[in-house]
């Protein structure tokens, strides 16, 4: 009898006759851990068919998962370029908004030093 992550109590048969079905059992978000030594305590009474079964479940479980999660990564990112390329459009107005008001500005002192050389001219 061997303990697996310090929590389960599997015997030496069941992990050597069923290793893929112990880290189905182990990765599967489906159960907890007091239904997980469930599953492991009643392994050795149960029929091939029964273990099948419960293979094919998590099994499926774990491919249906995974699919989610790769479609919504996609998604995922999807929404993340559409959103950056909308970050940079309005970081090049605000950089456009910006060099006009400098220009403005720069513009106005222009003014403003040529209307002060123009009255020191007149006197």
């Amino acid at each position: 009898m061997a303990t697996i992550e310090n929590k389960f109590k599997i015997s030496d048969e069941i992990q050597a006759k069923y290793p893929e079905l112990i880290k189905l059992i182990l990765k599967t978000e489906s159960m907890e851990d007091d239904e997980r030594q469930y599953w492991f305590d009643i392994m050795p009474s149960m029929t091939d068919e029964q273990i099948d079964r419960l293979f094919n479940i998590l099994d499926t479980e774990r491919k249906k998962l995974e699919a989610l999660e790769e479609k919504y990564k996609k998604e995922i990112k999807q929404l993340n370029e559409k959103h950056l390329i909308e970050w940079q459009e309005f970081q090049l107005k605000d950089s456009k908004s910006k060099i006009k008001a400098a220009e403005a500005k720069d513009k106005k002192e222009e003014t403003e030093a040529d209307d002060i050389l123009a009255m020191l001219d007149d006197l």
